[in-house]
């Protein structure tokens, strides 16, 4: 078992920068690959990003490649999401997820509450 809380959301105009952080607790953290994934309102939730339990591999959804960047400290029990070139579209709610199997779509075993991310044109 393994908690997750995300922090790091907020209000940001186009065109800038947020890093949002997940601290997980629990069992290990280098046990679980981690991901993020957002809902936006009034649609499905769908992928973002995953990375595996080394962060030697990463993946991400082709709306974000080129503009977000994933990454974990292991020694800090934390994954995180840096996100650039921020657009109206990447206003959601994201969720850091946590996973035992790494899969390039994303690991799905365990979710965070979400944080919300708002993107003003």
């Amino acid at each position: 078992q393994v908690q997750l809380v995300e922090s790091g959301g907020g209000l940001v105009q186009a065109g800038g920068s947020l890093r949002l952080s997940c601290a997980a607790s629990g069992r290990t953290f280098s046990s679980y690959a981690m991901g993020w994934f957002r809902q936006a309102p009034g649609k499905e939730r769908e992928f973002v990003a995953a990375i595996s339990r080394s962060g030697g591999s990463a993946s991400y959804a082709d709306s974000v490649k080129g503009r977000s960047t994933i990454s974990r400290d292991n020694a800090k029990n934390t994954v995180y999401l840096q996100m650039n070139s921020l657009k109206p579209e990447d206003t959601a709610v994201y969720y850091c997820t946590a996973g035992s199997t790494w899969r390039p779509s994303g690991v799905t075993d365990y979710w965070g509450k979400g944080t919300l991310v708002t993107v003003s044109s």
